[in-house]
């Protein structure tokens, strides 16, 4: 049997190259890889890198699928359709809207896939593959490595992409991983992540554990950072602002060779705060008092924020670049505000009548950057104002500035770091804005899933044999919102 994974990219112009300047190593699909019996031959396929040969045979192909990368991933699953070649779907866009999905795959995997793939890849060798495959409660993430063989030849960043903990236990209302996770987190055993750290560490002079939430379980989070210490590596990740509740954690981040956190600071206002339900942000001390504990600890920080509450007036985007430069953070992210389906933010927009389009990730008139829905200030404002906050903060006069913290310039490395990545931010403020969702230079509509669609593996077949034995696809024009 022949397995090819695709990872798609967000959307393509014609005759320009894609945006390939934050390519990290996809562990969607080295998951997937690992879960997949050994007996199996896999293809992996990087949409953002490479162009797919979807004539190359292949019996299934399967696509982890993100909201702003859905429209891509279904006219990708329009051409293997078109050979006659079932396509699989799952990840979070599957996991939030299951019925859309199952529109343009042959089967959907809802949830986790680590107690449902293998059993969806012996029943496609069985001519049995069900339509949805669904993970009742939390997968078992503790046996399973990914397979990183798949990234073989592949050109991405020198950053070593470790999993130590899936999820997050706060409820924030924009947020995808919420509804994914249903508020809950699991952990690998430190053991697991020890040993994928050792697999690396040769290769990799800085990690990123892309947890949601770190520090999501302060106890199990001191554990791990305690079995760090002897690896001596340098690492950054992502973490709450209740990090700083506790000083002998920013101490032991610190002593296991932490680098930087990203925390998500999102408003400067209490009242968007508590309508985003993160007043825990503000809770315990003020940010102010929160950038002092992580300065002290040496911890460097990338602060995001968003705009477009009911809260947000002209003056708050100027007031959070003050803010930022006043306090030399290392790097910040400044973006709208995005409902995306199956969280609380989307359910609440669209009983309000406030979206714009009935599937902005689908509809041919949305663009990258576009704040899709009607909010209290003019949405061409909002957009606009991000791409000026960008600009403002990452313009040379505000990054050497913030360079002469003593924090950001704690060690040759982290400082040539830092001007690396403020120079392409700068560089990239703008870069994204208006980019579209899905290739422009697909023809054709995109071809719903047949029901009656033969599910049978065939490891020799050729293409046009492919396209014999299938079955006719249903025709389903573009959906334009």
């Amino acid at each position: 049997m022949n397995l090819t994974l695709i990872h798609p990219c967000i959307g393509r112009i014609p005759g320009k190259e894609y945006i390939r300047s934050w390519q990290m190593e996809p562990l969607q699909p080295a998951y997937l890889a690992a879960l997949t019996p050994t007996d199996v031959s896999i293809a992996f396929w990087d949409d953002r890198m490479e162009p797919i040969p979807y004539d190359l045979p292949t019996d299934l192909v399967a696509i982890s699928v993100e909201t702003y990368t859905a429209k891509r991933s279904y006219q990708i699953a329009s051409e293997y359709r078109r050979r006659g070649v079932p396509v699989v779907m799952g990840g979070f866009h599957a996991t939030l809207v299951p019925d859309e999905v199952a529109e343009y795959a042959e089967a959907v995997v809802v949830g986790e896939a680590e107690s449902t793939f293998p059993e969806l890849i012996n029943d496609f060798r069985n001519g049995s593959m069900r339509k949805i495959y669904r993970t009742d409660g939390r997968a078992d993430i503790t046996s399973i490595a990914p397979d990183r063989s798949i990234f073989r030849s592949k050109r991405y960043l020198k950053l070593g992409l470790v999993e130590a903990s899936r999820g997050c236990r706060f409820r924030c209302s924009f947020c995808a991983v919420t509804s994914y996770f249903n508020g809950t987190q699991t952990h690998r055993p430190i053991e697991r992540i020890v040993d994928d750290i050792a697999a690396l560490k040769g290769t990799r002079k800085l990690f990123f554990f892309v947890d949601d939430n770190s520090v999501s379980d302060p106890k199990w989070a001191k554990t791990f950072y305690r079995a760090l210490i002897p690896l001596k590596i340098r690492w950054v990740g992502q973490a709450s602002i209740t990090v700083t509740y506790d000083e002998d954690l920013l101490a032991l981040m610190r002593d296991s060779g932490c680098q930087g956190i990203l925390i998500g600071f999102e408003s400067l206002n209490p009242k968007n705060l508590v309508g985003m339900n993160k007043k825990f942000n503000i809770a315990r001390f003020s940010y102010d008092h929160a950038l002092g504990l992580l300065k002290k600890y040496r911890l460097r920080l990338y602060a995001t924020f968003m705009f477009g509450y009911d809260g947000d007036d002209l003056g708050s985007f100027q007031r959070t670049i003050d803010f930022c430069i006043k306090h030399k953070i290392y790097m910040v992210a400044f973006n709208h505000l995005t409902p995306f389906p199956g969280t609380p933010l989307y359910d609440e927009l669209e009983q309000k009548g406030l979206l714009l389009y009935d599937k902005w990730w689908l509809d041919d008139r949305y663009r990258y950057g576009e704040v899709p829905f009607h909010s209290s200030l003019d949405r061409k404002l909002v957009q606009d104002q991000c791409v000026r906050a960008r600009k403002q903060f990452y313009r040379f006069g505000s990054i050497v500035r913030r360079m002469f913290d003593r924090t950001n310039a704690g060690n040759w490395f982290m400082l040539h770091t830092y001007w690396f990545i403020n120079l392409l931010l700068r560089k990239e403020a703008a870069q994204r804005e208006n980019y579209p969702l899905g290739d422009l230079g697909f023809t054709g509509p995109l071809l719903k899933a047949s029901p009656q669609a033969d599910m049978h593996p065939s490891p020799s077949v050729s293409p046009t044999a492919a396209r014999r034995r299938s079955a006719a696809p249903v025709v389903a024009q573009h959906s334009t919102g």
